[in-house]
């Protein structure tokens, strides 16, 4: 049984919602984290509605945070209990992607995924195991999980772009390449990335304007 996700969301600047972005936090974070880049991105996207869910789990050491499954080395959970989560977050995740569609009346070609570190990780190992291919998928200092199964689990393939800091000391900056590799293997033919000189574990301008870009140039937004 899926749990259902609270979600904020950030009204589309025209009124008119033609596409939906959305946005997958990181580890300890929430929707309410990204969501405040709906503001610049939504100038550029005018007919693009942004929704941000909570993960479906508090974290443990932080009730105000979330996680989408725990991490071991962080919270001292044990390997089974992260990878029971993960399976548990997909399904969850899965379902409000599902249930978003209808709602909102949108195909899965309208809809891209926006992703921050773990939510990053979670919106490269779900969009390729959808039935029906999103139109793209931004991770942010992520990780492509589990590389080894990809291509034999993947139903669809999407545009994805990889953007990290070459500074990043949470999640390595060799997850960028190690991703873009596993991936190009897999057959995507359309992997892009892009480093961002000087950040560390986060957003920066650049990236964000790379990432305005591939929404518009190949997710059509």
């Amino acid at each position: 049984m899926t749990r259902v996700l609270n979600a904020e969301r950030k009204l589309p600047v025209s009124g008119e919602t033609r596409s939906i972005v959305v946005f997958l936090h990181g580890y300890g974070a929430n929707g309410a984290d990204l969501l405040g880049l709906a503001d610049p991105m939504g100038e550029h996207l005018p007919d693009t509605l942004f929704v941000a869910p909570d993960a479906p789990e508090t974290v443990p050491s932080s009730p105000m945070g979330f996680q989408w499954f725990p991490i071991p080395w962080l919270d001292g959970s044990s390997e089974e209990e992260a990878e029971r989560g993960m399976a548990a977050a997909v399904q969850d995740l899965d379902a409000f992607l599902d249930a978003l569609m209808v709602d909102e009346d949108v195909m899965p070609e309208q809809v891209a995924l926006v992703g921050f570190s773990q939510g990053s990780m979670m919106a490269l190992h779900v969009a390729p195991r959808r039935e029906d291919a999103v139109s793209g998928v931004v991770s942010f200092s992520g990780r492509l999980l589990r590389p080894e199964t990809l291509a034999d689990e993947l139903t669809v393939r999407m545009p994805i772009l990889l953007v990290h800091g070459d500074e990043d000391d949470v999640v390595s900056p060799q997850s960028l390449p190690q991703a873009a590799e596993a991936l190009q293997e897999a057959g995507f033919k359309e992997v892009f990335a892009h480093i961002e000189k000087g950040t560390a574990h986060g957003i920066a301008p650049d990236g964000l304007s790379v990432a305005l870009a591939f929404l518009r140039d190949k997710c059509g937004f």
